[in-house]
C-alpha cells in the first residue's frame, strides 16, 4: 500500500509552496553525503543481527528479512546539511513489521542501530515505533543503490537524515541511551529537524 503522510508540525514555505523545516532549503536532487568508503555488501553474505534487551537474540539473512510483509510510503528527507528533498517513495520492512519477531523486554528505552562500514546511530524506540519508520531496499521505483545505504537503510523521516543510517545490519536495544557515531561527534542526540536540533551546542 502506498502511504501518503501528514505533518501536524508548524511549516515553513518557499516561493512554490511547499514546506521545510526551519532553516532548510528545497532540492530536487538526493545527495551523497558519507563519512569514508562505501561498503561493498554481497546480498548472499548479508546478516541483520537483533541484540541487546531483547529475550532471545538472533539474525536475519537477506531473504528471511525482505521476505517480511513490505510497505510503500511517501516521505521527506532533510539533512542536517541543510537540504531537504520533498519527494521520496520508500520501499521496504516497517519497523513495527521488524519487532514483532523480536520479543523486547520492558526496561529497553533506546536502541543502536548498527551498520555495515562500522556507522551507527541511537534511536529512541518512542520514535521508531512509528508508522512512517521503514528499512529500505527500494528508493522510487529502484533498488537502493549502494551510495544511498544500499541494499538496505534505515529511514526516519521525522529525524535529521544521518538518524537514517546506511548499510544496515543490525538493531541493539538498550535501557539508557548512548551516542552513535556522529553524536560521539557532536551532533544532537534527537535530531529534530523541525525544533533544529543539528548539534550538542542546540541542546
Amino acid at each position: 500500500m502506498l502511504k501518503k503522510l501528514g505533518r501536524l508540525t508548524e511549516i515553513k514555505q518557499d516561493r512554490e509552496g511547499q514546506s521545510a523545516p526551519p532553516g532548510q532549503y528545497l532540492t530536487k536532487k538526493f545527495p551523497v553525503l558519507t563519512f569514508g568508503p562505501t561498503p561493498k555488501i554481497d546480498l548472499k553474505d548479508w546478516k541483520f543481527k537483533v541484540s541487546g534487551l531483547v529475550e532471545k537474540e538472533f539474525e536475519l539473512d537477506w531473504k528471511q528479512f525482505t521476505g517480511l510483509p513490505k510497505l510503500t510510503l511517501d516521505a521527506e528527507f532533510h539533512c542536517v546539511t541543510q537540504w531537504s528533498k520533498l519527494e521520496n517513495t520508500w520501499e521496504g520492512i516497517a519497523y513495527r513489521e521488524l519487532v514483532k519477531l523480536i520479543k523486547v523486554k520492558p526496561e529497553a528505552k533506546y536502541a543502536m542501530v548498527h551498520c555495515y562500514g562500522g556507522y551507527s546511530t541511537n534511536v529512541s524506540l518512542e520514535v521508531l515505533d512509528d508508522d512512517d519508520v521503514l528499512f529500505a531496499y527500494r528508493h522510487d521505483g529502484e533498488d537502493l543503490p549502494a551510495e544511498h545505504g544500499g541494499p538496505m537503510r534505515l529511514v526516519v523521516p521525522k529525524r535529521y537524515g544521518w538518524k537514517s543510517a546506511k548499510w544496515v545490519n543490525g538493531i541493539e536495544f538498550m535501557e539508557k541511551d548512548k551516542p552513535g557515531f556522529w553524536e560521539a561527534r557532536g551532533y544532537h542526540m534527537e535530531g529534530d529537524p523541525w525544533k533544529e536540533e543539528r548539534f550538542w551546542d542546540d541542546l
